[in-house]
Protein backbone atom coordinates (compact mmCIF):
# COMPACT_ATOMS: atom_id res chain seq x y z
CA UNK A 1 0.00 0.00 0.00
CA UNK A 2 1.36 3.43 -0.92
CA UNK A 3 -0.91 5.44 1.38
CA UNK A 4 -0.49 5.60 5.16
CA UNK A 5 -2.70 3.10 6.96
CA UNK A 6 -4.07 3.24 10.49
CA UNK A 7 -4.75 0.07 12.48
CA UNK A 8 -6.81 0.79 15.60
CA UNK A 9 -7.27 -1.89 18.27
CA UNK A 10 -10.29 -1.60 20.56
CA UNK A 11 -9.74 -3.98 23.46
CA UNK A 12 -13.24 -3.32 24.84
CA UNK A 13 -13.55 -4.83 28.35
CA UNK A 14 -10.38 -6.91 28.13
CA UNK A 15 -6.90 -6.56 29.65
CA UNK A 16 -6.43 -4.98 33.06
CA UNK A 17 -3.08 -3.28 33.77
CA UNK A 18 -1.06 -6.48 34.27
CA UNK A 19 -2.54 -8.12 31.17
CA UNK A 20 -1.99 -4.92 29.18
CA UNK A 21 1.70 -4.89 30.10
CA UNK A 22 2.07 -8.55 29.14
CA UNK A 23 0.27 -7.93 25.85
CA UNK A 24 2.53 -4.98 25.04
CA UNK A 25 5.68 -6.91 25.83
CA UNK A 26 4.64 -9.71 23.48
CA UNK A 27 3.51 -7.33 20.72
CA UNK A 28 6.81 -5.44 20.89
CA UNK A 29 8.67 -8.74 20.48
CA UNK A 30 6.70 -9.48 17.33
CA UNK A 31 6.65 -6.13 15.55
CA UNK A 32 8.80 -3.18 14.54
CA UNK A 33 7.78 0.23 13.23
CA UNK A 34 6.88 0.14 9.54
CA UNK A 35 6.72 3.06 7.09
CA UNK A 36 3.16 4.15 6.35
CA UNK A 37 1.62 2.23 9.25
CA UNK A 38 0.20 3.75 12.44
CA UNK A 39 -0.96 1.61 15.36
CA UNK A 40 -3.52 2.85 17.89
CA UNK A 41 -4.62 0.99 21.02
CA UNK A 42 -7.78 1.67 23.01
CA UNK A 43 -7.53 -0.21 26.33
CA UNK A 44 -10.02 0.01 29.22
CA UNK A 45 -9.65 3.18 31.29
CA UNK A 46 -7.86 1.38 34.13
CA UNK A 47 -5.18 0.21 31.69
CA UNK A 48 -4.49 3.44 29.79
CA UNK A 49 -1.44 4.36 31.89
CA UNK A 50 0.04 0.85 31.83
CA UNK A 51 -0.45 0.57 28.07
CA UNK A 52 0.95 4.04 27.35
CA UNK A 53 4.00 3.36 29.52
CA UNK A 54 4.62 -0.02 27.89
CA UNK A 55 4.52 1.43 24.37
CA UNK A 56 6.23 4.73 25.19
CA UNK A 57 9.33 4.04 23.07
CA UNK A 58 7.41 3.26 19.89
CA UNK A 59 6.73 6.45 17.93
CA UNK A 60 4.33 4.61 15.59
CA UNK A 61 2.00 3.69 18.48
CA UNK A 62 -0.68 5.92 20.03
CA UNK A 63 -2.87 5.01 23.03
CA UNK A 64 -6.42 6.27 23.44
CA UNK A 65 -9.43 6.06 25.74
CA UNK A 66 -12.53 4.06 24.85
CA UNK A 67 -14.87 6.68 26.30
CA UNK A 68 -14.79 10.00 28.13
CA UNK A 69 -17.32 12.51 29.42
CA UNK A 70 -17.78 15.92 27.82
CA UNK A 71 -17.51 17.75 31.14
CA UNK A 72 -14.06 18.41 32.61
CA UNK A 73 -15.17 17.50 36.14
CA UNK A 74 -18.30 17.09 38.24
CA UNK A 75 -20.73 14.66 39.83
CA UNK A 76 -20.64 11.99 37.10
CA UNK A 77 -20.00 8.75 38.94
CA UNK A 78 -18.16 6.18 36.86
CA UNK A 79 -17.07 8.61 34.16
CA UNK A 80 -13.61 9.99 33.31
CA UNK A 81 -12.83 13.34 31.73
CA UNK A 82 -10.70 13.97 28.68
CA UNK A 83 -8.14 15.63 30.91
CA UNK A 84 -7.93 12.55 33.12
CA UNK A 85 -7.49 10.33 30.08
CA UNK A 86 -4.75 12.58 28.73
CA UNK A 87 -2.97 12.63 32.10
CA UNK A 88 -3.01 8.82 32.09
CA UNK A 89 -1.32 8.77 28.68
CA UNK A 90 -4.15 8.90 26.13
CA UNK A 91 -3.82 11.09 23.06
CA UNK A 92 -7.00 9.93 21.30
CA UNK A 93 -10.51 8.85 22.24
CA UNK A 94 -13.16 6.61 20.67
CA UNK A 95 -16.47 8.44 20.28
CA UNK A 96 -19.86 7.06 19.30
CA UNK A 97 -18.83 3.41 19.07
CA UNK A 98 -21.82 1.29 18.15
CA UNK A 99 -21.83 -0.33 21.59
CA UNK A 100 -21.96 3.10 23.23
CA UNK A 101 -24.80 4.18 20.97
CA UNK A 102 -26.88 1.03 21.14
CA UNK A 103 -26.09 -0.46 24.56
CA UNK A 104 -25.72 2.80 26.49
CA UNK A 105 -28.06 5.04 24.53
CA UNK A 106 -25.62 7.70 23.34
CA UNK A 107 -27.35 10.05 20.94
CA UNK A 108 -26.05 11.95 17.92
CA UNK A 109 -26.14 15.10 20.03
CA UNK A 110 -24.03 13.51 22.75
CA UNK A 111 -21.56 12.22 20.18
CA UNK A 112 -21.21 15.77 18.86
CA UNK A 113 -20.63 17.14 22.39
CA UNK A 114 -18.05 14.44 23.07
CA UNK A 115 -16.22 15.33 19.86
CA UNK A 116 -16.10 19.02 20.74
CA UNK A 117 -14.85 18.32 24.26
CA UNK A 118 -12.16 15.92 23.04
CA UNK A 119 -10.85 18.48 20.56
CA UNK A 120 -10.82 21.15 23.27
CA UNK A 121 -8.73 18.86 25.48
CA UNK A 122 -6.23 18.16 22.72
CA UNK A 123 -7.29 14.57 22.10
CA UNK A 124 -7.84 13.15 18.63
CA UNK A 125 -11.48 12.04 18.25
CA UNK A 126 -12.06 8.76 16.43
CA UNK A 127 -15.75 9.21 15.64
CA UNK A 128 -17.73 6.09 14.78
CA UNK A 129 -20.68 6.00 12.38
CA UNK A 130 -22.89 3.19 11.16
CA UNK A 131 -26.33 1.75 10.65
CA UNK A 132 -28.20 -1.13 12.29
CA UNK A 133 -29.31 -4.22 10.39
CA UNK A 134 -32.92 -3.01 10.23
CA UNK A 135 -31.77 0.36 8.90
CA UNK A 136 -29.62 -1.34 6.28
CA UNK A 137 -32.39 -3.72 5.19
CA UNK A 138 -34.76 -0.77 5.06
CA UNK A 139 -32.49 1.08 2.64
CA UNK A 140 -31.69 3.78 5.20
CA UNK A 141 -27.90 3.42 5.39
CA UNK A 142 -27.23 6.67 3.53
CA UNK A 143 -29.68 8.70 5.60
CA UNK A 144 -28.38 7.35 8.92
CA UNK A 145 -24.72 7.93 8.10
CA UNK A 146 -25.35 11.44 6.77
CA UNK A 147 -27.40 12.31 9.85
CA UNK A 148 -24.59 11.15 12.13
CA UNK A 149 -21.97 13.18 10.23
CA UNK A 150 -24.10 16.30 10.15
CA UNK A 151 -24.73 16.18 13.91
CA UNK A 152 -20.98 16.47 14.48
CA UNK A 153 -20.44 18.96 11.66
CA UNK A 154 -23.05 21.27 13.19
CA UNK A 155 -20.78 21.75 16.23
CA UNK A 156 -17.27 21.30 14.85
CA UNK A 157 -15.67 24.02 12.69
CA UNK A 158 -14.30 23.04 9.29
CA UNK A 159 -10.65 23.52 10.26
CA UNK A 160 -10.95 21.08 13.18
CA UNK A 161 -11.75 18.17 10.85
CA UNK A 162 -8.07 17.93 10.00
CA UNK A 163 -7.69 16.35 13.45
CA UNK A 164 -10.71 14.03 13.41
CA UNK A 165 -10.62 10.39 12.30
CA UNK A 166 -13.84 8.62 11.27
CA UNK A 167 -14.66 4.92 11.48
CA UNK A 168 -17.53 3.46 9.49
CA UNK A 169 -18.66 0.45 11.50
CA UNK A 170 -22.02 -1.00 10.54
CA UNK A 171 -23.69 -2.11 13.76
CA UNK A 172 -24.81 -5.40 12.23
CA UNK A 173 -21.15 -6.34 11.66
CA UNK A 174 -19.83 -5.68 15.18
CA UNK A 175 -18.88 -8.97 16.84
CA UNK A 176 -21.13 -11.00 14.55
CA UNK A 177 -18.55 -12.47 12.20
CA UNK A 178 -20.35 -10.68 9.36
CA UNK A 179 -18.78 -7.76 7.61
CA UNK A 180 -19.56 -5.48 4.72
CA UNK A 181 -17.98 -6.59 1.46
CA UNK A 182 -15.00 -4.48 0.36
CA UNK A 183 -17.19 -2.87 -2.31
CA UNK A 184 -19.96 -2.14 0.23
CA UNK A 185 -17.47 -0.56 2.62
CA UNK A 186 -15.89 1.54 -0.12
CA UNK A 187 -19.30 2.77 -1.26
CA UNK A 188 -20.15 4.10 2.22
CA UNK A 189 -16.67 5.56 2.59
CA UNK A 190 -17.19 7.46 -0.68
CA UNK A 191 -20.53 8.69 0.68
CA UNK A 192 -18.86 9.96 3.85
CA UNK A 193 -16.01 11.59 1.97
CA UNK A 194 -18.39 13.24 -0.46
CA UNK A 195 -20.44 14.68 2.40
CA UNK A 196 -17.33 16.02 4.11
CA UNK A 197 -16.31 17.74 0.89
CA UNK A 198 -19.80 19.18 0.54
CA UNK A 199 -19.51 20.57 4.05
CA UNK A 200 -16.20 22.21 3.19
CA UNK A 201 -13.63 19.74 4.53
CA UNK A 202 -10.97 20.00 1.80
CA UNK A 203 -8.29 17.99 3.62
CA UNK A 204 -8.49 14.20 3.36
CA UNK A 205 -10.05 12.98 6.58
CA UNK A 206 -8.91 9.48 7.51
CA UNK A 207 -11.81 7.02 7.33
CA UNK A 208 -11.44 3.53 8.79
CA UNK A 209 -13.65 0.48 8.42
CA UNK A 210 -14.73 -1.52 11.47
CA UNK A 211 -16.83 -4.66 11.77
CA UNK A 212 -15.53 -8.23 12.14
CA UNK A 213 -12.19 -7.41 10.51
CA UNK A 214 -9.72 -10.29 10.74
CA UNK A 215 -6.60 -11.72 9.11
CA UNK A 216 -8.73 -13.36 6.44
CA UNK A 217 -10.41 -10.23 5.10
CA UNK A 218 -8.12 -7.30 5.95
CA UNK A 219 -6.17 -7.38 2.68
CA UNK A 220 -9.31 -7.34 0.56
CA UNK A 221 -10.73 -4.46 2.58
CA UNK A 222 -7.56 -2.36 2.44
CA UNK A 223 -7.24 -2.96 -1.29
CA UNK A 224 -10.06 -0.41 -1.53
CA UNK A 225 -8.44 3.02 -1.90
CA UNK A 226 -11.27 4.67 0.02
CA UNK A 227 -10.30 2.83 3.22
CA UNK A 228 -7.52 4.45 5.26
CA UNK A 229 -7.30 1.65 7.80
CA UNK A 230 -9.35 -0.51 10.13
CA UNK A 231 -10.85 -0.37 13.62
CA UNK A 232 -10.74 -3.86 15.10
CA UNK A 233 -12.25 -5.34 18.25
CA UNK A 234 -12.13 -9.10 18.82
CA UNK A 235 -9.23 -9.78 16.47
CA UNK A 236 -7.05 -7.28 18.34
CA UNK A 237 -7.34 -8.83 21.81
CA UNK A 238 -4.61 -11.43 21.23
CA UNK A 239 -1.15 -9.92 20.62
CA UNK A 240 -0.01 -12.67 18.26
CA UNK A 241 -3.13 -12.38 16.13
CA UNK A 242 -2.98 -8.58 16.10
CA UNK A 243 0.69 -8.62 15.10
CA UNK A 244 -0.19 -10.95 12.23
CA UNK A 245 -3.11 -8.77 11.12
CA UNK A 246 -1.12 -5.53 11.03
CA UNK A 247 1.68 -7.35 9.29
CA UNK A 248 -0.40 -8.79 6.47
CA UNK A 249 -2.18 -5.47 6.05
Amino acid sequence: MSRPLLYAANWKMHHGPAAARAYAARFLELTSPAPGRDLWFFPPAVSIAATADAFARRSDIRVGAQHTHWESKGAFTGEISNGMAAEAGASAVLIGHSERRHLFGETDEQVAKLTVSALAAGLIPLVCLGETLSEREGGRTEGVVLRQIEAVAARVPVEAWRTIVIAYEPVWAIGTGRNATPDDAAQVHRLIRGELLRLGMQARVRILYGGSVNQGNVLALLAQEELDGVLVGGASVDPDGWAELVGVG
